[in-house]
């Protein structure tokens, strides 16, 4: 009986090691993806809006309605953006979806963005994932039970540029972004279609925008197909954006899908709803 007791015991310490341990790191890797966050936020301190309140007339006309669109009132000078999002996301080289909640901070000054996301599995087991592109340099982890490492990609040329387009591909979300005079240009390709090109740290990304009758952005996709084998998604090809509504003076789709694309398939992964958005600075 005393030994049955004495194991008892130390199965119970060994649960509350465990659980103080996936608490603390859980606290740990939170406490890292807010200093991440933060970086954006003060990297766009005294850095003035890029974009005049005049647009060129050299703008390709879809492009010229959707802004037109998208500010009503003219660009407001906001610096930088927080969104939260939830809905369906499907895991690298897997098939099905798990409820999934996600946050951002993105910059509307340079193209730096954080990205996390807090997914349960199975039972109690939960994953959370980061990306982070901050100053030209990404890094992207995945982590169960915020402790056990799954997946860590840092900084390179290819994954740059992913990472570049990722923050164009989310741009519709905050359309200040994609003004001129800032890292985005425009080429006109048809009434409803134009490619929007981000230039910044040295790299080049490019997708070409849908727009609609209202002039809403519908979607973004890549000319060019995806590599579907990768652990990571990246930015994806394509993105589906509807249900814009008036946010502090600018027109925001509030629902999405972003999919990879490859041999004519469209395959999403990230399906959901902006559940709160607040811009800021100035």
């Amino acid at each position: 009986m005393k030994m049955r007791t004495l194991i008892l015991s130390a199965a119970a310490l060994a649960v509350v090691a465990v659980a103080g341990m996936i608490a603390y790191n859980a606290h740990s890797t939170r406490a890292a993806i807010t200093k991440l966050e933060q970086t954006v936020i003060d990297r766009t301190t005294g850095t003035p809006a890029p974009w005049t309140e005049t647009l060129p007339d050299t703008l390709p006309e879809p492009v010229a309605r959707y802004f037109a669109y998208v500010f009503p009132d003219g660009p407001p000078d906001h610096a930088f953006v927080e969104i939260e999002a939830a809905g369906q996301f499907r895991r690298p080289l897997t098939e099905t979806f798990q409820p999934t909640t996600a946050r951002q901070v993105i910059s509307l000054r340079a193209p730096d963005l954080v990205f996390s996301a807090d997914t349960p599995l199975w039972g109690p087991v939960w994953a959370i994932a980061y990306d982070a592109y901050i100053d030209g340099q990404m890094e992207m982890a995945a982590k169960l039970l915020s402790t056990v490492t799954v997946m860590h990609e840092t900084s390179t040329p290819a994954l740059n540029r992913i990472s570049l387009r990722r923050w164009l591909l989310e741009s519709p979300a905050y359309p200040m972004a994609l003004l001129p005079g800032g890292p985005v240009t425009w080429e006109a390709i048809d009434d409803n279609r134009a490619r929007a090109i981000v230039r910044a740290f040295g790299e080049e990304a490019s997708l070409v925008a849908t727009f609609d009758a209202d002039g809403a952005l519908t979607r973004f996709d890549a000319e060019t197909d995806g590599d579907l084998t990768t652990p990571y998604h990246g930015s994806g090809e394509h993105t589906a954006r509807s249900d814009y509504r008036l946010i502090d003076g600018v027109r925001v789709p509030f629902a999405f899908t972003i999919a990879r694309a490859a041999g004519g398939e469209i395959l999403p992964f990230w399906e959901g709803r902006i559940t709160a958005i607040r811009f800021g600075g100035s």
